[in-house]
């Protein structure tokens, strides 16, 4: 199922998270950040991120929006046995298909329960849309699936990661991103916020930001910067450093 990428163009992706769950805050997301680093590992560039409730049109409008957008779309959550999860329903009508019982994932879900336990609701974890490949689920035996570019998850984080690990292989991943970090403690942004931007300015091709955060030991700010290319990355964080090096001696005085 792996896509190909357009030229030398890193391969691109968003995550849209499924659940009133989640938008209520009784359940904190910590799907997206796993994706996000997974993604970050193979070189597969993360570039969006949403969260819609329950509701077919809403899933059926962020989902055509992000998948004509990015090479990848992950959804996590709504393909569990209770009638708010509407994630494949949604799905097949992104896409114009049916959906119906799929044998291969009736076959997957009698390896873990008896035709007793099989009920009408866990039945409703082998629905899936016409012409998706199945995504293999180790913890429970129910599917997530993958259709065009859209790779299709649970919300549970163990079961989602388990996904993550069968379908990762198969992505038309590339070159990973290099991070290098320069620790700029007690500097104050906007004492190095010209120099910064001169330098982000200077090195096309390097991400550059910098992350304030306040502790007992007070200001913690580190300068990280991001590239595929590791020579250039390595030219912008000789700079970064040495403009905080400098701003250190003239704060010494």
């Amino acid at each position: 199922m792996a896509q190909e990428r357009a030229g030398d163009r890193p391969a691109s992706a968003a995550v849209l998270v499924i659940g009133d769950e989640i938008l209520s805050g009784r359940t904190q997301d910590v799907n997206t950040g796993y994706i996000a680093k997974y993604l970050a590992q193979i070189g597969v560039d993360l570039r969006e991120a949403r969260t819609v409730p329950d509701d077919v049109e809403a899933i059926v409008e962020a989902l055509n929006a992000l998948r004509v957008r990015y090479t990848y779309v992950f959804t996590t959550g709504g393909i569990g046995p209770t009638h708010d999860d509407i994630t494949a329903d949604a799905v097949a009508r992104a896409f114009g298909v049916d959906i119906d019982e799929d044998p291969r994932a009736i076959a997957l879900l009698r390896e873990r329960f008896s035709e007793t336990e099989l009920n009408r609701a866990r039945r409703r974890m082998a629905r899936i849309p016409k012409g998706a490949e199945l995504i293999f689920n180790a913890i429970s035996k129910a599917p997530g699936f993958w259709i065009g570019n859209v790779v299709v998850m649970a919300g549970v984080p163990m079961i989602m990661q388990n996904m993550m690990d069968v379908v990762g292989p198969q992505l038309a991943a590339g070159p990973r991103v290099l991070v290098e970090t320069v620790e700029a403690n007690g500097v104050p942004e906007g004492a190095y916020a010209e120099a910064l931007e001169a330098i982000a300015r200077d090195h096309e091709g390097v991400s550059v930001g910098s992350y304030p955060a306040f502790t007992s030991g007070g200001i913690r700010n580190q300068i990280v910067l991001r590239s595929r290319d590791s020579a250039l990355l390595s030219r912008a964080t000789a700079a970064a450093r040495a403009m905080i090096e400098s701003l250190f001696k003239e704060l010494a005085r």
